[in-house]
Parts: C-alpha cells; structure tokens; sequence
C-alpha cells in the first residue's frame, strides 16, 4: 500500500503533468460493473481525442441497472477514472462500479428506500460514480480523488466506495 503522503504526491504530479499531453497517448480503462458482472477493457481517448465507439460503449456499460436505461455520460468523468488510477499506482487496475447512471425512477426509489442518495444527485445526469479500487484502501482513493480537485468526491467507508463526480468541487 501506498502511504497517504506518497499517494497525495502522486495525485499532485498527475495533476500538473497530465495537461501536457503527449502525441500517440492512449487512456484505456479497464471496469466491472458489480450489479451486471459485465467487465470492459476500452480505449476511450487517443491524441487528445475522445473515442466515439468507446464512449457509446461506455455509456450501455454504465447503464442503469435496474430499469437498463442509458445516457450520454460526461467523457471528462473519464478521465477522472484514469487519472485516479495513475495517482493511485494502480494505472492498470480495474475499477469496480458500484453504481453509473441512474434514470430519476431509479433515483427516487433508492432516495426513498436507502440513505444518502441526493434528489439532484449528478448519477441521473451522468456526471457521476461510485467506485472503488481493489488493492487501495477507500480511504486513500478517497484522498486522491480530492488531490485532482476535479468535481465532487463523497466517502462511504460502511460500504467501501467513494463517489466521484465532475460537478462543483466539494467533498462530503
């Protein structure tokens, strides 16, 4: 395991090196998605430019998965999920999705059933997702989200996942 200060050190080069993008460069993510048990391995990115096919591709993989309804998710949310990787040493690791889109039915119901859940949350937007990281301490991951200052980051140690979002930057 990476230490906390190590891990912060990571998430601030990620941060100031990675505007600088190289000619050639690739961002592949690797996910499972914990509801579908469906696992993704996808380029989404190459020269600076989003991959149309791999976006679609992302976006039924992220789909709601109780009603199997999709939308276009943000591609900046993406490279969240890539830069999280690298600034937690695990830049080939697979992420588990505990949750992607949600339609608004899907939303109220968990709204109304479980806790936590926002009315506005940025899931029925596609703006958001709550992951973890298997090999890093939620925790950490936690710490390294809020190191890239890119959007909103939420804490569920009880359940060992973080959400992360590419709303206004704020932490909870």
């Amino acid at each position: 395991m990476l230490s906390a200060a190590r891990l912060l050190l990571l998430g601030f080069l990620v941060v100031v090196l990675l505007p600088v993008a190289r000619a050639n460069e690739e961002r592949r993510l690797r996910l499972y998605n914990t509801h579908s048990r469906e696992h993704i391995d996808v380029v989404y990115q190459r020269d600076n430019t989003y991959v149309g096919d791999a976006l679609m591709q992302l976006d039924r993989f992220l789909r709601d998965s109780f009603t199997g309804g999709m939308h276009h998710y943000d591609p900046r949310l993406f490279d969240v999920l890539f830069d999280l990787t690298r600034a937690s040493g695990r830049p080939d690791a697979e992420i588990h999705i505990i949750c992607g889109y949600r339609t608004p039915q899907t939303n109220e119901f968990l709204r109304t059933h479980t806790s936590g859940v926002a009315k506005k949350s940025l899931h029925m937007e596609a703006e958001a997702i709550d992951i973890r990281l298997p090999g890093v301490k939620t925790s950490s991951l936690r710490d390294a989200a809020l190191a890239l200052g890119r959007g909103g980051v939420g804490y569920y140690p009880a359940s060992d996942f973080i959400h992360v979002d590419v709303g206004r930057v704020r932490r909870w």
